[in-house]
């Protein structure tokens, strides 16, 4: 599978391996981090965002595909639709039936809420699903909340609100106990005690996990929750738009059947946008780990009903995504693979930078290695270089990859390449949406009434990079606080007349600032029949 040169260059780094079992490479200095950052991640490169020229964040900047949406019409504009012919009505409307959806709901249902949950494909399809290394909780005896904390504020630049930082790390623990006691299968030792691993920026061994399943494991449990308690849940169903009242409150959604296009109306008292990430609008035409459905829903929505975004300029990149084959260009290779042993390695097998740095400083660190110093590898795709994954059975004897990261190894066998023999190309791939609708401490948006957000559709938890393991317990802690924040809410909730007012109002925010798209937009479904993505910063043409 690999070609003449990639497998030369296999021989250098099999020929420093042993050198590099005894020698770890040397963690950077902060002062060498920023720098870092500053030269070589794709946040910084100025001509891959835009100012945004409505709404309450007008004259920041965004990406430029976020900005594009930003700037255009709302599908229902124009439209003359009926809001009093209800078609669903209910106390609690959750959008996305991700890991923070289906937390939101069991927790809404258990506090005696009348519950919809609405997601455009089917339950459970989401970045949950995706998450492969693990979930962070410190619940060992030499470990703490506040080392934590600590380390999560430090790993996101010193950017995230500490209430949010605080909530996510306090309730960890007990996020552990909820999901074990729901029959999540954690790794054990033979003791019963849980296994826990370093991730990237981690001062402990926090990191649980389900083999390299964990995502899958968690979303399992959870879908099986919401559909055993007889929640309901309509799949293949968008939300097209947020539906406030003349007193400016939410007071629901226009709903939109994936399958007829037909759109119905759904009454609530409180809404939670649980709709995920961003990674399928291609920001700077990277690849991407995320799901089919990522296409930033939840921040149109809000944000056109008058919601504030935080953070929104900031995305992270995975540094280790599958560069080669194509057929799973941009997938995954969890950092778990790193926390097992395997190294970065460049094409002349040197291991330029410690494998555990922060997930921005690794991919700057990547993307530095192959397009300055000119050491990285080149595949039939791209530039990549290597992870130097038979390290992991020299480090922790033979049968660990299978044992403990079984869906990387089947990732790459099925095309050839052993990672328990040979090293795997990798490349950083769009992965996370650290910025999103700005919440309280009790996920409510900053200024609507009755509006709450929860997972990766949020900012601020994260400040502005976020620590492997921190997203499956953002999704669990805030998904359950909005569940219970919504259920108590609409206890006291009375809705006025509904009105699409907003929709008119921003379209013509829009027009008096010169923007005509002439798209709409929530996108809802990435558009690849009609646009071929051309990933031309790298310097190499991607169809």
């Amino acid at each position: 599978m690999y070609t003449e040169e990639m497998l030369e260059s296999i021989k250098k780094v099999e020929a420093t391996r042993d050198e590099r079992l005894h020698t770890e490479p040397r963690r950077l200095s902060a002062d060498e981090k920023d720098a870092l950052l500053r030269r070589w991640h794709p946040d910084y490169r100025e001509d891959a965002f835009a100012e945004i020229k409505v709404g309450p964040n007008r004259g920041e900047k965004a990406p430029k595909q976020l900005t594009h949406l930003l700037h255009s019409n709302s599908r229902l504009y124009g439209l003359n639709l009926d809001l009093s012919r209800i078609d669903y009505d209910t106390d609690v409307l959750i959008i996305g039936g991700g890991g923070a959806g289906c937390s939101a709901a069991i927790e809404a249902s258990n506090a005696g809420a009348n519950v919809l949950v609405v997601t455009k494909l089917r339950l459970g399809d989401a970045n949950t699903m995706m998450a492969e290394g693990g979930i962070q909780a410190a619940d060992k005896p030499n470990d703490s909340p506040v080392q934590h904390y600590l380390d999560a504020y430090g790993g996101g630049h010193f950017a995230a609100k500490p209430e949010l930082v605080k909530e996510l790390v306090s309730r960890a623990p007990e996020a552990i106990q909820w999901l074990e006691n729901m029959g999540v299968m954690f790794d054990k030792e033979a003791d019963g005690t849980m296994v826990t691993t370093h991730g990237g920026g981690t001062s402990r061994k926090r990191m649980h996990a389900a083999r390299d399943y964990s995502g899958a494991e968690i979303m399992r449990v959870l879908r099986d929750e919401v559909q055993n308690r007889g929640i309901q849940v309509l799949e293949f169903t968008s939300a097209a738009e947020l539906i406030k009242d003349t007193r400016g409150q939410v007071a629901g959604a226009v709903l939109m059947n994936m399958e007829t296009d037909d759109y119905l109306v759904c009454r609530a008292k409180t809404v939670i946008l649980a709709t995920g990430g961003c990674g399928r609008l291609h920001y700077q035409h990277f690849p991407t780990s995320n799901h089919y459905g990522a296409t930033a829903d939840g921040l149109i929505l809000a944000y056109r009903a008058g919601a504030p975004l935080l953070y929104q300029d900031t995305i992270q990149y995975h540094p280790t995504g599958a560069a080669f084959p194509a057929q799973i260009q941009g997938a995954l290779v969890t950092e778990k693979v790193r926390s097992l042993g395997a190294q970065l390695v460049n094409i002349d097998g040197e291991a330029y930078m410690h494998p555990l740095e922060t997930r921005d400083v690794a991919a700057a660190g990547i993307i530095r290695e192959c397009r300055g110093n000119k050491k990285g590898l080149t595949t039939p795709l791209g530039h990549a270089v290597w992870l130097d994954t038979p390290m992991i059975e020299e480090i922790n004897g033979e049968g660990t990859i299978e044992a403990r990261i079984p869906a990387m190894l089947r990732l790459f066998l099925q095309y050839g390449i052993d990672m328990r023999k040979v090293p795997v190309p990798v490349y950083p791939t769009l992965h996370y949406q650290n910025g999103g609708v700005e919440i309280d401490a009790k996920c409510f948006s900053k200024t609507i009434d009755n509006l709450l957000c929860a997972g990766e559709v949020t900012g601020g938890v994260h400040g502005r990079n976020r620590l492997m393991g921190n997203s499956l317990l953002d999704v669990i802690v805030f998904g359950r606080d909005a569940g219970i924040s919504a259920a108590e809410k609409a206890k006291s909730v009375q809705i006025g007349n509904m009105t699409l007012n907003h929709v008119t109002e921003y379209a013509q925010a829009l027009q008096s600032a010169g923007e005509h798209t002439n798209d709409v937009s929530p996108m809802l479904l990435p558009k690849y029949a009609r646009h071929a993505r051309e990933f031309e910063w790298r310097g190499f043409r991607y169809a």
